[in-house]
């Protein structure tokens, strides 16, 4: 019995062997599978039943790869020798090094949840990748947490695949760094209804694209500030009634169009900068802005934005940037600037 389910097993422990010890960098022959078998798993092997197995997983899909030499046996005849075999892998370990860096840099996913993630990822790999990624430890466990993000994303994708509404919660964190409800004129939680459309992630954040209930623009919420989601029977309200969705949601435009993710609606915006920045200013803005009159250290920029982030952007940049047009925009920068300085005592 124990021999007939050791065979079984057999199979199961030399693709495991191929998961944990192999990749095209590291790659193991018969030989040293056997020795493997017998060190971690207490199982003996003759090599040619561990080649069978190593084809039968070839057979079953498995993207085992090998080399094969040819040799002159005692008889004098010639015969290939199977070697060099590894378990070609779904991602390089270049992929999965930069979907961990994505966990890593996420200013919204709770620590526990980050780690776990982390953990599974890396077991999509090998020893030797999982050696390389230490550095998870160094994930910082006092950021502020909201252990219902996940349920949220669940919800809302249910949502905008079944078109209905969903009602929540929306937070803001306080100076003891956890979120507190914002209230409505009793005092009490106030519960937003919004017709959801789409999910998007920007400066480390997932934001919720969609439509307060009672009002005709867009609206954006971050997700990691939702609580208390719940899905609603009713239909949502269709985004082509939307004035700027009329033609549907062009997601890299509107992303560009609201950095920041201030809601609202977009004006074109001219602004000459320092030409140091042009590699910040199409990170913001995409590649949709527009340049002129180019001059040895400046280049005037044309976008299509949202009018509040566009101001939030011109201060952050205020070094290399002076806001051209629309006039309004411009005094508006003057004036904060103008208060900036009186807090530190320029004026």
């Amino acid at each position: 019995m124990y021999a007939c389910s050791q065979k079984k097993t057999l199979i199961i422990n030399i693709l495991d062997i191929l998961k944990n010890y192999t990749d095209a960098e590291h790659r193991l022959s018969q030989k040293e599978i056997v020795e493997i078998l017998e060190k971690d798993y207490e199982i003996k092997a003759e090599r040619k039943s561990v080649k069978r197995n190593l084809m039968n997983l070839i057979d079953l899909g498995y993207d085992v790869k090998f080399r094969e030499n040819i040799r002159v046996n005692e008889r004098g005849e010639e015969e290939a020798i199977c070697t060099d075999w590894y378990l070609k892998r779904d991602f390089s370990d270049a992929e999965l090094r930069m979907i961990i860096d994505s966990l890593l840099f996420s200013k919204n996913i709770p620590y526990k949840q980050c780690r776990s993630l982390i953990e599974r990822i890396t077991c999509l790999s090998n020893q030797y990748f999982k050696s390389k990624v230490k550095h998870i430890h160094s994930l910082p466990e006092d950021m502020p947490e909201n252990k219902e993000l996940f349920r949220s994303i669940e919800v809302i994708d249910e949502a905008i695949e079944k078109k209905r509404k969903v009602r929540f919660i929306y937070n803001d964190f306080g100076i003891d760094g956890k979120l507190h409800p914002r209230a409505d004129k009793s005092g009490r939680p106030h519960k937003y209804v919004v017709n959801p459309y789409q999910m998007a992630a920007t400066n480390g954040r997932y934001y919720l694209i969609c439509n307060y209930e009672g009002h005709d623009n867009a609206a954006h919420y971050r997700i990691d500030r939702i609580t208390g989601i719940e899905l609603l029977d009713a239909p949502a309200r269709p985004m082509r009634e939307l004035q700027e969705f009329k033609k549907g949601l062009d997601l890299p435009k509107h992303m560009a169009e609201h950095i920041y993710m201030y809601a609202g609606s977009c004006a074109r915006v001219s602004f000459r900068a320092k030409k140091c920045i042009i590699s910040e200013i199409i990170d913001w803005f995409g590649k949709n802005v527009r340049f002129s009159n180019e001059s040895d250290d400046e280049i005037t920029a044309f976008v299509t934005v949202n009018p509040e982030a566009m101001r939030c952007w011109a201060m952050q940049y205020a070094r290399f940037v002076r806001i051209l047009s629309p006039d309004s925009l411009a005094e508006q920068l003057k004036n904060d600037i103008r208060g900036a300085a009186e807090k530190y005592g320029v004026l």
